[in-house]
C-alpha cells in the first residue's frame, strides 16, 4: 500500500468516512486494500461497515434469489454486493463509484467485466444502524440524479419498503408497511413477494409472523 492511502486505512472499522482530504476516483479506490470495504462519493471515501448482519444476510439472499428466478432467461442481469458500480460512466475517472447491495443491469453495454458504468436499472439497498443515513440521504440523491430508474429502501426491522420511482428526473416515494407483494416497476410481471422475504427473519427473532406457505 502506497503513502497516498495509509491515512484512509488507519480508519476505524466503524467511521461513518475515512477522513481524507483527497478527491478519490475509481483508479484510486481498486488500489486499496481488500481488508475493508470501501464506497466513493463526490471523492469523498467511505468505509462500509464489515460485515452485514443474519437479518440483512436472510432479506437480501431472499430478494436475489426471486430476482434472479425472475430474469433467467431475461437480458437483464441481477448483482448482489460487492459489486462496484461507477455511477458517473465515468470509468477509472470516476468520483462516485458505490456497492448496491442488488442491483439489476438491462444494458449490457454498461457491463465491462468487473464493474458497471453508469446507472442500473434498478437498486436495492437494505438498511443497518451503520448505512442508514447514507442509504436515505445521500445515495438517494445520488440514484436519483445518475437516472436509476427504481431505487427500494428496505429496512428488514421494521418490515418497510420505500419504493423510489423516477418521473421526470425526480423520486416518486411510496412507504409500504408490511407488504404482501410489491411489483418491480422497471422489469415488467416481476413481483416480489416480501412476506416470503421476510420470512427467515421472522424464523430467526424466533416469531412465526412470517412463516412460508406450503
Amino acid at each position: 500500500m502506497d503513502a497516498k492511502h495509509s491515512s484512509v486505512n488507519e480508519a476505524t472499522s466503524n467511521a461513518a468516512y475515512a477522513p481524507d482530504s483527497r478527491r478519490y476516483t475509481y483508479a484510486d479506490y481498486a488500489l486499496l486494500s481488500d481488508d475493508k470495504r470501501y464506497e466513493v462519493i463526490d471523492g469523498v471515501l467511505y468505509l462500509m461497515a464489515p460485515a452485514p448482519s443474519v437479518a440483512h444476510q436472510d432479506v437480501g439472499g431472499e430478494l436475489f434469489v426471486q430476482l434472479k428466478g425472475f430474469l433467467r432467461g431475461n437480458p437483464c442481469k441481477v448483482f448482489h454486493a460487492p459489486f462496484d458500480v461507477c455511477l458517473n460512466a465515468a470509468g477509472d475517472d470516476d468520483v462516485t463509484v458505490v456497492q448496491p447491495d442488488i442491483l439489476v443491469v438491462c444494458d449490457r453495454s454498461k457491463l465491462d467485466g468487473k464493474r458497471c458504468n453508469g446507472a442500473p436499472d434498478f437498486v436495492i439497498e437494505i438498511l443497518s444502524p451503520s448505512s442508514a443515513a447514507r442509504d436515505t440521504m445521500l445515495k438517494f440523491h445520488k440514484y436519483m440524479y445518475a437516472g436509476v430508474r427504481e431505487y427500494w429502501i428496505v429496512d428488514p426491522i421494521e418490515k418497510i419498503v420505500q419504493v423510489c420511482i423516477l418521473k421526470g428526473g425526480r423520486y416518486e416515494t411510496e412507504a409500504l408497511v408490511d407488504p404482501d407483494a410489491i411489483p418491480v416497476r422497471v422489469l415488467q410481471g416481476c413481483r416480489i413477494d416480501m412476506k416470503q422475504v421476510f420470512a427467515q427473519q421472522a424464523m430467526d427473532d424466533g416469531t412465526d409472523d412470517y412463516l412460508c406457505e406450503k
